[in-house]
């Protein structure tokens, strides 16, 4: 068995701009001799800032990725409904309700590695939800009995709640949680207690000069007149991909190393 297992985590995919630099990206890294040996990536907003299509999901997962979490804004397509109990990938956040369509967390198998992969919602600033906390402190000790590797997506808006969940989750073995939602990567990254890979945001891919993926004209709009105002994909050729690569013990599940990516490439410049 190899000395490390190599997890490569996207941050939120914002509509085409962020499948088209994705699939640029997966291209390139997994035809190199730095390959991961696993690919996460959340996808909520992959289809026109949205949800995620079907036929998106099947498109990225073509493209070598091979979890896909989420958030709130997973429902955002109707079609999700026909197709989330089918998907083999796909993890909604897991502190909805009894009875919600989906799973909230799965468990892959690479090389002998077995990877379980938890997606859950923050409750700060966010709609009201059943608690991570308790979820975690209830199904990781399981989880833990299966898998070496255990990640979490926390997808959540306060900085403060993600820090301390972070905390509590490396008091419980997890091995990696990941900050997502908010779409601003920071400069945090770390390894709690020697074993917990984490940052705080892992940030977005899609057009780098935008506001969080999206136009900047709708959303001043909407910021200075407080009137609804849809959101519209920002458009342009400089795409920006956000991720961080982590490497484990793949006996024992602890984090030997997290590093932030920043990968941004002109499109223009590509035939």
């Amino acid at each position: 068995m190899s000395k490390e297992f190599k997890i490569l985590f996207l941050g939120d995919m914002v509509g085409r701009p962020g499948r088209t630099i994705v699939k640029h990206f997966l291209s390139e890294i997994l035809a190199s001799g730095d390959a991961p040996d696993f690919v996460i990536a959340n996808v909520e907003n992959a289809s026109h800032g949205f949800g995620l299509t079907e036929k998106n999901h099947n498109e990225l997962a073509a493209a070598g990725i091979n979890c896909f979490t989420s958030g709130n804004h997973i429902w955002d397509r109707k079609d999700i409904f026909e197709y989330i109990d089918k998907s083999d990938r796909l993890v909604r956040p897991a502190n909805y309700p009894e009875g919600t369509k989906g799973v909230g967390h799965r468990i892959f198998e690479v090389n002998g590695t077995k990877i379980a992969v938890i997606n859950l919602l923050g409750r700060t600033f966010m709609n009201a939800m059943d608690s991570p906390w308790d979820y975690v402190k209830n199904v990781v000790p399981e989880l833990k009995k299966e898998a070496q590797i255990v990640v979490v997506d926390f997808h959540a808006e306060a900085t403060a709640e993600k820090i301390c969940f972070g905390k509590y989750c490396a008091s419980l073995g997890v091995s990696a949680v990941l900050g997502t939602h908010t779409h601003v990567q920071t400069s945090d990254e770390k390894i709690f207690d020697n074993y917990t890979a984490y940052i705080t945001d892992a940030g977005f891919c899609g057009v780098y000069d935008s506001i969080i993926g999206m136009a900047y004209e709708n959303s001043l709009k909407r910021l200075v007149t407080s009137l609804p105002e849809r959101f519209e994909i920002a458009e342009g050729s400089v795409l920006e991909l956000n991720a961080v690569m982590m490497a484990f013990d793949p006996v024992f599940g602890g984090a030997k190393s997290i590093e932030r990516i920043c990968y941004i490439k002109d499109f223009s410049e590509v035939s």
